[in-house]
């Protein structure tokens, strides 16, 4: 088969190579089409040791299954990998498994024709759902966990809330598409690329550069920071207003420290979220096959030769897609 490996900071290059060997309980799935995360992105410059080279990155992918116990199906997949015995498992979060391991990290990923997952990831699609639109599933899962977490804490309803977006990647752009049709009015999304705040402007969204227009000190009772920098917290903690909360998506650096101070004269809820649960993917599953996020024609499809060249693109801000999916060459 063929697959996309990263070898290096900023290096990748297509092998073939063979087959991944096959274990019991697992399935063999046929990739159909893949996303491009931002930690691939965070890999591909070197600043993951969790993911080392020569490795087959990529965990959101959609294809049919061609040996398994779902053989002949169209799926999706829940990229961690848990044991299933912990206590975060039995107790329906097994998003925090003790045990967890990842396809992309410590087994070889979805950038390629075929990979090897346990049965138990695999989540059937309706013949309705197209696989580009599957192969979303992974970060709208993510979104919909964060979000869903953050809602629990406030003393009104998200949708009466105002509400800042940092980012406008595909994490934070599915943030606010999912708010959005949650009836929240009183809403802005924050990127500083001009194509990204393009296209969520095309699809209906309050969006602005936070370099030249400050979202404003105590002004949102609710921020999702779907970047995850020294700045954006910084940005986070300066916009909401006491009381409010505020959802750490991103995972962009470790930099910097906290204004606990601030934290605590505001009695602001600074929460973290980490993907999602099996019934987040579940559904997101349906989520999408409902329509209820628009036509996506803000993602961008290339061929799996040529990623490489897109995540070039996506470093040097050269694409307004705000995820790009590789289909198979």
């Amino acid at each position: 088969m063929q697959a996309l490996y990263y070898v290096g900071p900023e290096r990748l290059e297509m092998r073939d190579t063979e087959d991944p060997p096959l274990a019991e309980g697992e399935s063999r799935v046929r990739i159909q089409a893949t996303g491009i995360c931002g930690s691939d992105l965070h890999a591909y410059h070197g600043h993951d040791p969790r993911r080392q080279p020569p490795l087959i990155l990529g965990h959101e992918a959609a294809g049919e299954v061609v040996e398994g116990a779902l053989a002949g199906k169209r799926v999706t997949m829940n990229p961690l990998i848990v044991c299933g015995r912990c206590d975060y498992c039995l107790g329906g979060r097994q998003n925090l498994c003790s045990h967890r391991t990842m396809i992309g990290m410590t087994r070889p990923g979805s950038f390629a024709d075929f990979l090897t997952i346990p049965d138990h990831c695999l989540i059937e699609l309706p013949d309705t759902l197209s696989s580009v639109t599957a192969a979303l599933t992974e970060p709208a899962a993510t979104a919909l966990h964060g979000i869903q977490r953050l809602e629990r804490t406030l003393p009104r309803p998200l949708a009466e809330a105002a509400v800042l977006v940092i980012g406008a990647g595909a994490v934070g752009l599915l943030v606010g598409l999912m708010l959005h049709q949650r009836g929240v009015r009183k809403l802005r999304l924050a990127d500083t690329n001009p194509l990204r705040r393009q296209t969520a402007l095309e699809l209906g969204l309050d969006v602005f550069d936070p370099g030249k227009e400050k979202p404003g000190d105590d002004t949102f009772e609710a921020v999702f920071d779907c970047v995850g920098a020294a700045v954006t917290r910084d940005m986070a903690i300066s916009a909401i207003r006491p009381g409010g909360a505020i959802m750490h998506l991103g995972l962009q650096d470790n930099n910097g420290g906290l204004d606990v101070r601030a934290i605590t004269l505001k009695e602001i809820t600074f929460l973290g979220g980490y993907t999602y649960t099996a019934t987040d993917l579940l559904a997101t599953v349906d989520l999408l096959d409902s329509g209820a996020l628009g036509d996506l024609s803000w993602v961008e499809t290339r061929s799996l030769d040529e990623g490489a060249q897109a995540f070039a693109d996506l470093v040097a801000g050269r694409t307004a897609a705000a995820k790009v999916i590789l289909l198979p060459s």
